[in-house]
C-alpha cells in the first residue's frame, strides 16, 4: 500500500483564496462545472461580485479538460493534502502576474504539450478576476 504522502506530496495552500480555487477545481473536476458547492463557496466569498470569478473558474476547468494529453489528478475535497497537478495550479495561479515564463512551463508540464497559450490565458484571466477583487492567489 502505498503511504498517502507519496500520493499527495504536497500541503494545502495557507492562503484562503488559493485554498477557494482547490476546493472548486475539486468540485468541478468530480462533479461537473455546473457543481452548486462550488458555485456557493464562490458566491459566498464574493458576494455580489461572484459571477466573473465563477465563469472564469469554470473555463479555466473546461481549458484543462480539453487540452490536458494525459490525466491531471485531483483529490477529493476532504483531503488536506495536495496532488502534485493541484499544487502546480495554484502555483501557476500565483505566478502568472510576476513570473509568467515560469508559468508557461509549469503550464507545459501540467498539460503535457508545447500549446498551452488559450489555457494560459484562462489562468491569468482567473487569477486577475481573484486580484481585482482584492483577492489575489498566493502559493
Amino acid at each position: 500500500m502505498t503511504p498517502t504522502i507519496t500520493l499527495l506530496p504536497h500541503a494545502l495552500p495557507t492562503c484562503p483564496n488559493a485554498r477557494l480555487v482547490l476546493f472548486a477545481m475539486r468540485r468541478m473536476g468530480a462533479h461537473g462545472l455546473a457543481d452548486a458547492r462550488a458555485a456557493h463557496a464562490i458566491f459566498t466569498d464574493f458576494g455580489q461580485s461572484f459571477r466573473r470569478p465563477l465563469v472564469l473558474m469554470r473555463a479555466l476547468m473546461s481549458d484543462l479538460a480539453h487540452s490536458a494529453e494525459g490525466t491531471i489528478a485531483i483529490a477529493p475535497c476532504c483531503c488536506a493534502r495536495m496532488t502534485p497537478a493541484e499544487a502546480a495550479l495554484i502555483t501557476i495561479l500565483a505566478r502568472i502576474e510576476t513570473a509568467p515564463d515560469s508559468a508557461r512551463f509549469l503550464m507545459a508540464d501540467l498539460l503535457g504539450t508545447r500549446r498551452v497559450e488559450g489555457t494560459l490565458m484562462s489562468a491569468a484571466a482567473l487569477a486577475a478576476a481573484f486580484a481585482d477583487e482584492g483577492r489575489p492567489v498566493v502559493g
